[in-house]
C-alpha cells in the first residue's frame, strides 16, 4: 500500500511519511497523478518500468541544512580520565603497592599463626573444654581435633565417655576450609554446625549439629563436666 511505501521512503529521504506527498511521472516525466490514497495498493496505479516517483517534502526542512557543520549545534561530551584505580595506587604506593606496608601486615599474620600454633599445642585432644564467645552463650564439649607439640593434627575416634583412640594424621597443615589453626569441638548438645566434617573433608566423627571448628583463643579447657541441659525429657 501507500502508506507502506511513505514508510520505506523516511528511511530514505529523512523526512516523516506524514510530510511527503507522492507524485507519478511518466518515462518522459510527464506528470501523471498525484498518489494520494494511503490505503490504495500501488499495482492500483497506471506504473510501468521507467515511471518516476517525486517526493515532494512538507516537513519545512532545508536542503543542505546539516551539511554546513557550522549551524549544528554543538554538545560537550564528558571527558573521563584515562588514568585507572591500578595506576593511581602504583603511584601512591598504596594497598598491594606499598612494600613497607605489605611485609607489615606480613610479618603481623605471621605473628597471628604462630601465637594460635602455640595455642594449639597446648590443647590435648580427648580434654573438655568450654568454647567461649563474645555474644554467644557458653558451649560445653570435647576437644576433637587440634595440632600436636609434635606437629601433627591429631583426631579422636571411637569416643565415648569412658574411653577414645587417639589418631595421628599426616603432617602439620591447616585445616582445608580456612586459613588459621582451628580447633574441633564436638558440644556436649546440639548446637554445632555439622558432623565433623567441612567441604566434603572429614576431621572428626560426631552426630549431625554436634561438631564445629573454633578458634583456640576461644577455647578453655579444664574440669567442665557435662551439664544436663533436660533435652532428654522434653518430646
Amino acid at each position: 500500500v501507500i502508506m507502506l511505501t511513505l514508510c520505506k521512503l523516511e528511511l530514505v529521504v529523512g523526512s516523516p511519511a506524514s510530510c511527503m506527498d507522492l507524485e507519478l511521472y511518466t518515462v518522459d516525466d510527464k506528470f501523471v497523478m498525484k498518489l494520494d490514497s494511503d490505503e490504495a495498493l500501488l499495482g492500483s496505479y497506471p506504473i510501468d518500468d521507467g515511471c518516476r516517483i517525486h517526493v515532494i517534502d512538507r516537513s519545512g526542512a532545508n536542503i543542505g541544512e546539516y551539511e554546513d557543520v557550522t549551524r549544528v549545534e554543538k554538545t560537550t561530551l564528558i571527558s573521563f580520565p584515562t588514568d585507572t584505580a591500578r595506576s593511581f595506587m602504583k603511584r601512591s604506593k598504596l594497598g598491594q603497592y606499598n612494600r613497607e606496608e605489605m611485609l607489615k601486615k606480613e610479618a603481623e599474620q605471621e605473628q597471628k599463626l604462630a601465637e594460635e600454633k602455640a595455642l594449639v599445642e597446648a590443647i590435648s585432644v580427648g580434654a573438655r573444654c568450654e568454647v567461649r564467645s563474645s555474644g554467644q552463650p557458653n558451649k560445653r564439649g570435647t576437644v576433637m581435633y587440634a595440632v600436636t607439640s609434635r606437629g601433627r593434627r591429631a583426631c579422636l575416634v571411637g569416643f565415648s565417655k569412658h574411653h577414645f583412640t587417639p589418631s595421628l594424621l599426616f603432617p602439620i597443615g591447616l585445616t582445608e576450609f580456612k586459613p588459621g589453626y582451628w580447633i574441633g569441638v564436638k558440644y556436649d548438645e546440639p548446637l554445632g554446625k555439622h558432623d565433623g566434617s567441612v567441604g566434603g573433608k572429614r576431621y572428626f566423627e560426631c552426630q549431625p549439629k554436634y561438631g564445629a571448628f573454633v578458634k583456640p583463643q576461644h577455647v578453655a579447657v579444664g574440669d567442665f563436666p557435662e551439664e544436663d541441659y533436660g533435652l532428654d525429657d522434653e518430646m
